[in-house]
């Protein structure tokens, strides 16, 4: 499949899109709306085709990658759905490496995830990336039917599910006793909620265009904190004013970037929305936040 960049579209197409990933709008709404942007060469069902994700395109460390080990591990979660399956990633001749936990966008744990968690592998980090599909047969491999699998599966527990890895994580004998969580759209929001709840357990998060919590909340976050968002993203970046003057009334280590030109889910390099200069800033500010705050 050709590869196509953000620019080959309207925006408004790109809005509709992101509409349609997180599960407001159906398929055929997408079609139906975007057909006024159609052209001979490019009908409303080719551009859906072509920003689907691509996973080819997302591997830049390979699962052999003699860097890094990897294993699947089953994580109890008494206080979520019982358990959750985890990538487990760990760093080649490292006996106690910091955790980082990678949490997914709203699909599960796709294949994008999991090659996110073999980079930090490679950087000498201890990652897992959870299935929060685990319960009802884990990420499919067809983006549609992991949208519709999320519905299904309780949220409540389902971030419960999170805060059991972040735990387990942290109480593993090979983790040096330091972790953080990386997440992207409903990940981000995950991050930014593991923040909260986890307090001084915690000791860095970097969401990416994660929903912000409520202003209040921003008191109980003890977590050294970098969020990354997108300009052309006004769903969850007009959040940002509002929470960066909570995080700093309480005095919250933190900074934040709004990426000029980048949509919602920039940093997915499987989809025409990915932007290669924002995404490669962003996860260099990432590894150098997780080195500053992880490895000291």
């Amino acid at each position: 499949m050709e590869r196509k960049k953000a620019s080959d579209f309207p925006q408004e197409v790109l809005n509709l899109f992101d509409l349609y990933v997180h599960g407001d709008i159906d398929r055929r709404a997408f079609l139906d709306r975007a057909q006024k942007f159609a052209t001979g060469a490019m009908s409303a069902a080719v551009m859906l085709d072509l920003l689907k994700p691509n996973y080819a395109w997302a591997q830049q460390v390979a699962k052999d990658d003699k860097r890094i080990r990897v294993e699947s591990v089953d994580i109890p979660s008494p206080q979520g759905n019982g358990h959750i399956n985890g990538y487990l990633v760990h760093p080649v001749g490292v006996a106690k490496a910091p955790g980082v936990l990678v949490v997914h966008e709203n699909r599960g744990r796709n294949p994008y995830v999991e090659d996110v968690a073999r980079r930090l592998g490679t950087a000498g980090f201890l990652a897992v990336a959870p299935d929060g599909l685990t319960t009802v047969g884990g990420y499919p491999g067809d983006e549609q039917k992991a949208v519709t699998l999320v519905g299904t599966v309780d949220r409540n527990k389902m971030t419960e599910d999170f805060v059991a890895s972040a735990e387990w994580l942290k109480a593993r004998p090979d983790c040096s006793g330091k972790i953080g969580v990386v997440g992207f759209c409903y990940g981000g929001g995950i991050a930014n909620q593991l923040a909260v709840r986890l307090g001084s357990d915690l000791a860095a998060a970097v969401p990416f265009y994660g929903a912000q919590p409520p202003a209040a909340d921003a008191a109980k976050i003890k977590a050294a904190m970098l969020l990354h968002y997108g300009s052309l993203d006004n769903r969850i970046t007009g959040g940002w004013p509002a929470w960066e003057a909570a995080l700093k009334a309480n005095h919250v280590t933190y900074e934040g970037y709004v990426y000029e030109g980048a949509n919602h889910g920039f940093h997915n390099d499987t989809t025409p929305r990915y932007d290669e200069a924002a995404a490669k800033l962003a996860w260099q500010r990432t590894l150098d936040w997780f080195n500053k705050y992880l490895k000291s």
